[in-house]
């Protein structure tokens, strides 16, 4: 007759077993090949550790489990050489050690991604502002030569007309920019008699285009910055709490052992 109570032990324990060595086995794969200078891939395989950490957690436990039925059974199984529980409780104190030093790295990790991603968008900031620049002198140079303006107007128009630029249909967002371009031309056209006035739309075109960037930077800078923050709380939370469950099992189990022992002369 098969103890069926030994023959649930057994499989809890090979469940538990392969839960744990397949974690391990895909923990090494993350981390190879070694590239710890790359703050990218340290974030990668820090999200990717963290995400996969309640797997051997589960393993262990069925693993312990396994061995509280079996010293709760009516006949207790006999004990064998191979006693899985010590192995169990030095892995967890190691996990959970590895998962708490892992929360300083990732949050230094991601405060470093926010800054270079930040560094971007502030170059891409500049760049607009070339760009406004370019967009100033061109207008001001069409001002001053009411025939280039006159040609460029009417190209324009054509275009606006069309819906197409050679030969490619124009988006509607497109055709509104393009609108708008032709108007600013038409508004210098008018004022290019008058100096003053010239001037003061110039400066108005200026004031709304930088207004429009900034506001993309502040936009951009913003949703790094949540980003961050989102992904430090979600992975930093969750690696500090793994870090606490598994030292929780490592250290009560060790401490379990190590009393075992030290009251075994007395008996």
């Amino acid at each position: 007759m098969i103890n069926t109570t030994a023959m649930t032990t057994l499989c809890l324990k090979l469940f538990g077993v392969i839960l744990v060595l397949s974690v391990l086995l895909d923990y090494t794969t993350q981390v190879f090949p070694f590239n710890f200078a790359d703050p990218q891939w340290q974030l990668t395989v820090v999200t990717s550790l963290v995400e996969r950490g309640l797997v051997p957690l589960v393993g262990m436990a069925l693993i312990l489990i396994a061995y509280w039925m079996d010293s709760m059974a009516p006949t207790p199984a006999k004990e064998t050489s191979l006693d899985l529980r010590l192995a169990v409780y030095i892995l967890a104190v190691l996990l959970g050690l590895m998962f708490l030093l892992l929360v300083p790295l990732h949050l230094n990790n991601l405060n470093q991604a926010k800054t270079a991603a930040i560094q971007q968008i502030e170059q891409g900031a500049g760049h607009g502002k070339e760009q406004i620049q370019q967009v100033l002198l061109r207008l001001d140079a069409l001002s001053k030569n009411p025939e280039v303006l006159s040609q460029q107007i009417a190209q324009q128009t054509q275009v606006l007309e069309s819906g197409q630029l050679n030969g490619t249909p124009l988006s509607p967002q497109q055709l509104d920019s393009l609108k708008m371009e032709r108007d600013q031309l038409k508004g210098l056209q008018q004022m290019a008699k008058n100096p003053v006035a010239l001037q003061q739309k110039i400066e108005e075109i200026k004031t709304q285009l930088e207004k429009q960037v900034q506001e993309r930077q502040d936009k951009a800078a913003g949703e790094a910055t949540g980003q961050a923050l989102k992904q430090g709380l979600r992975i930093g939370l969750s690696s500090l709490m793994l870090a606490v469950a598994y030292a929780t099992v490592g250290a009560l189990g060790l401490r379990t052992v190590l009393a075992r022992r030290g009251a075994s002369p007395q008996v």
